[in-house]
């Protein structure tokens, strides 16, 4: 095959196919652009996700007694959420993300892990390891407790600030404010965006 058609068609097969439901397998990571507000725009103006995409939350999926539900850290605490009331949560595609064969060792134990927190509060201030979680904090914890206490995925760090300038975004401001607490900006810290690009995992399509 000519090496030019293969340079020119390559970046589509890269796009990822509808897939459904019934596709979902325990450990499969759900990517969702939440459009919640000015904070969620926040969120999503600093990273950017798999194939230029926004995400504000994610969670990981669990299979029990044959239904089907999803692990995350979202409203007062760490929760089993059904499916169904997950995928409320946006009207735009949700990605689904699949570790790589090699680590698909992992995902008992991620599992086994998540399920202990479940109950404990979320993470207002979004400041790694203080004790409760956000979304994407959880799944980093799990897989690696899952990894032998070794890093799974990354840390980065934070910021609160407008791309390109100096100024922290209004919404954190007012947000920090109203819980009394100081913006944590530079501190290490995960997001949906970032863990959505991962080397460990492939993106297997997404739920219209």
């Amino acid at each position: 095959m000519n090496k030019w058609f293969l340079i020119f068609f390559l970046p589509f097969w890269s796009f990822a196919q509808n897939i459904s439901q019934k596709d979902l397998k325990d450990g499969d990571l759900i990517f969702q652009d939440m459009d919640c507000g000015p904070l969620c725009d926040a969120i999503e103006a600093v990273t950017e996700g798999y194939e230029g995409n926004d995400f504000s939350h994610m969670g990981m999926v669990y299979y029990r007694n044959d239904t089907l539900y999803i692990i995350e850290a979202a409203g007062k605490a760490v929760r089993l959420n059904t499916y169904e009331k997950f995928a409320t949560n946006t009207r735009k595609p949700m990605y689904v993300g699949r570790l790589k064969n090699q680590y698909k060792k992992l995902i008992p134990q991620a599992i086994a892990f998540s399920i202990k927190q479940l109950g404990v509060p979320y993470d207002d201030e979004y400041v790694y390891d203080n004790g409760a979680y956000y979304c994407s904090e959880l799944l980093y914890d799990a897989f690696m407790f899952a990894n032998g206490g070794k890093p799974f995925f990354k840390l980065y760090p934070m910021t609160y600030k407008q791309p390109g300038t100096n100024k922290f975004f209004p919404a954190w401001v007012d947000y920090y404010t109203a819980i009394g607490k100081e913006i944590p900006e530079g501190k290490p810290g995960c997001n949906p965006g970032g863990m959505s690009t991962s080397d460990k995992i492939i993106i297997i399509g997404k739920i219209q």
